[in-house]
C-alpha cells in the first residue's frame, strides 16, 4: 500500500522555530537514510495522521514529494506525539530502495474462534502481536492473518507455524510464542479456620480467650509478701 505526501524543505531550527510551524498547521520532520545526508522538512500533521490511521499504518509506503520534486519512497520511522493532546509534534522518515530486503514488525491478527474455548473452556492468550519480517519496500504486508480456528486447549503458533509467503519471509525467533490457549486460572480454596473444622468434626466449637499482654513482674521482698 502506498500514499503521497508533500513536504517542504526547512532551513530554520530551534524550539521557537518548531513552535511556530505547529501555529501554522505544520511540524518539523527530517529524512534520511540511504547513506544520503540527512534533509529538514515540514510536513502537514492531518494529511500524516490520515496515513498513520489506514490499514497500512506506520508500514505504508509513502512516496515522498519534496517541494513538489520527484517522489522518494520512505517509511515512516519514528513519531512523536504531544503526551495531552495526542496531536503530533515530529516525525523521522528512512528512505527505502525499492530493489533491496528490509526488515520490518508487522502486526498480527487473529481470525475464528479457537474450538478449545467452547468445548474445553481455554482462554485464547495473544503473546505477541507483531512478527518481525524480510522483504522488499513493495511488499510489505498489511497484518499476518492467524486463523485460530482449530485450537484446542495448551495448543499454539509460534513463528516457525506461519504459513508460507512468497513475497516475505519471517525473521523472528522461529520458536517465539505467537498465542495459544490456556487452562482458566483456578484460585484455591482458602483452607478453614481451626473452628470451622471443630464445627465439621462435631466437636463443640469454644472461643478462645484473649491474649494477655504480659508485663515484667517485679518480686517483693520477703518481709512485704504478707
Amino acid at each position: 500500500m502506498e500514499a503521497v505526501l508533500e513536504a517542504v524543505r526547512r532551513d530554520t531550527f530551534g524550539r521557537n522555530e518548531a513552535g511556530r510551524l505547529r501555529r501554522e498547521g505544520r511540524i518539523p520532520a527530517v529524512l534520511y537514510g540511504e547513506s544520503k545526508a540527512a534533509e529538514s522538512l515540514t510536513v502537514d500533521p492531518k494529511a500524516l495522521m490520515h496515513i498513520l490511521h489506514a490499514k497500512g499504518g506506520m508500514n505504508t509506503l509513502i512516496a515522498l514529494k519534496v517541494d513538489g520534486g520527484a517522489d522518494t519512497r520512505v517509511l515512516l520511522k519514528q513519531y512523536q506525539l504531544d503526551p495531552v493532546s495526542h496531536h503530533l509534534l515530529h516525525v523521522d522518515f528512512f528512505r527505502v530502495a525499492m530493489d533491496k530486503l528490509l526488515r520490518v514488525a508487522v502486526p498480527v491478527h487473529l481470525s475464528g474462534e479457537a474450538k478449545g474455548v467452547k468445548a474445553e473452556g481455554g482462554i485464547v492468550d495473544f503473546v505477541h502481536r507483531e512478527v518481525m519480517i524480510e522483504c522488499l519496500p513493495a511488499n510489505i504486508p498489511q497484518q499476518i492473518v492467524i486463523d485460530i480456528s482449530e485450537l484446542g486447549l495448551h495448543d499454539a503458533v509460534r513463528v516457525r507455524d506461519l504459513p508460507a509467503a512468497a513475497d516475505w519471509k519471517a525473521v523472528s525467533d522461529a520458536d517465539m510464542l505467537i498465542v495459544h490457549l490456556v487452562a482458566p486460572k483456578v484460585e484455591a480454596e482458602p483452607a478453614p479456620a481451626e473452628g470451622a473444622v471443630a464445627a465439621v468434626a462435631g466437636a463443640p466449637v469454644v472461643p478462645a480467650e484473649p491474649e494477655v499482654i504480659k508485663k515484667g513482674k517485679i518480686e517483693k521482698p520477703e518481709d512485704e509478701k504478707e
